[in-house]
């Protein structure tokens, strides 16, 4: 399915100053959007590093836990990923 054309193909011809400011902001709101999401995107790629990080930690202090009580940690198989 092809996406749906929001602004139509520009005839050539004289656009008039008000026509071409009205285009100008309406590009300049598209921009902004793009920054915005492009900034959602960095936080979200950077919450998934942090959470990896404290999974990490996470089976870390669990070993240490289980060599402080001298004990081994049940066999579980995890998967990768």
């Amino acid at each position: 399915m092809r996406p749906v054309r929001r602004i139509g193909p520009v005839e050539a011809k004289d656009v008039a100053d008000r026509q071409l400011d009205a285009l100008l902001e309406r590009l300049d709101r598209i921009a902004d959007e793009l920054e915005r999401l492009n900034r959602v995107s960095e936080r979200q790629e950077g919450f998934m590093l942090v959470a990896g990080e404290l999974r990490q930690l996470n089976e870390s202090l669990t070993a240490l836990a289980y060599a402080a009580l001298g004990q081994a940690p049940p066999r579980v198989r995890r998967r990768t990923g």
